[in-house]
């Protein structure tokens, strides 16, 4: 289902903003683009959408920048680093002078400036332990909106379903109207062009009978009705319920899609009520695919 969701925080001195973007897709196909250096965050963000979403082509977003309104951030592995190079090269050229703390700090990437808000070369493990849970509380907030927008666009779609059902259901009470009108006059036709045959030859009547009681049982659709009614009904309480219900759809309309295939394989030959069945066949089957559509957005 098609949505779009984003959520932001500013804490510890972060500025996070996390997007998500959703289409429609049979099975779940996630995507997450994160900065360079926050690897470590992204098996836990795609847990949490795996949680959430179960359907859908997802792309997830996530931006960091330092805070804005946040004090100096330090990076300290940058300057413990740069502190031993300094003591190696102080004991190596035998320098008197101790390393000055000032100029430490002006050393490139040591101190992030609030004002332009870039990351730091790396990370403490504490401070991304901190920032990770932010993360997940921030890209929590964004799934929220996104199952709001998806369920605004689910009740839309859930009353288009429903009156393709129904009209799906008011095609098949047709049918078994014109199924049963059809049943004495397929009979009558079948005796009528045997004695156009046959001419003066004598016919047995019982065996008319037996023949026309055969070759009705054939064009007999009854059955098939019965089945496509019932997976109408199904599908009618499905699309109420709550959960996880679009591979449940699916299977249905598969089984939808079946019947209607077997009756138009019956109807040829049945003069004008195998010509009505075999449109009102035709409109289920269009019917049926134009649902297939819709439940591709379906959970």
């Amino acid at each position: 289902m098609t949505g779009y969701a984003q959520a932001r925080s500013e804490q510890n001195g972060w500025s996070l903003r996390v997007s998500l973007r959703s289409v429609n897709h049979r099975f779940l196909d996630l995507r997450v683009r994160i900065p360079e250096g926050f690897e470590a965050l992204e098996l836990r963000m795609r847990q949490l959408v795996r949680e959430r979403v179960h359907r859908g082509h997802v792309d997830l977003t996530l931006h960091v920048e330092v805070s804005r309104s946040a004090g100096l951030l330090i990076d300290r592995k940058l300057a413990a680093g740069y502190l031993r190079a300094i003591e190696e090269l102080r004991q190596e050229f035998n320098l008197a002078p101790e390393p000055h703390l000032g100029a430490l700090l002006r050393l490139p990437g040591v101190v992030a400036s609030p004002a332009a808000g870039p990351l730091p070369a790396t990370i403490e493990d504490q401070e991304l332990e901190q920032l990770g849970a932010q993360v997940s509380a921030c890209l929590e907030e964004a799934l929220r909106r996104l199952d709001q927008m998806r369920q605004e666009e689910g009740r839309s779609l859930a009353r288009d379903m429903s009156a393709l059902v129904k009209s799906i259901g008011d095609e098949t009470a047709r049918l078994e109207i014109i199924s049963e009108q059809s049943r004495p006059a397929y009979a009558e036709r079948l005796n009528v062009r045997l004695q156009e045959l046959l001419g003066i030859l004598p016919i047995d009547p019982v065996r008319v009978a037996q023949e026309a009681a055969m070759l009705a049982e054939r064009a007999d659709v009854s059955e098939e009705l019965a089945r496509l009614r019932s997976h109408v009904d199904q599908f009618d309480r499905l699309i109420r319920e709550a959960g996880e219900i679009g591979k449940k759809l699916d299977f249905l309309l598969q089984e939808m899609q079946r019947e209607a295939n077997t009756l138009l394989s019956k109807t040829p030959g049945l003069g004008q009520e195998g010509l009505a069945m075999t449109e009102l066949g035709l409109q289920i089957k269009a019917d049926i695919e134009k649902l297939r559509e819709q439940v591709q957005n379906v959970e």
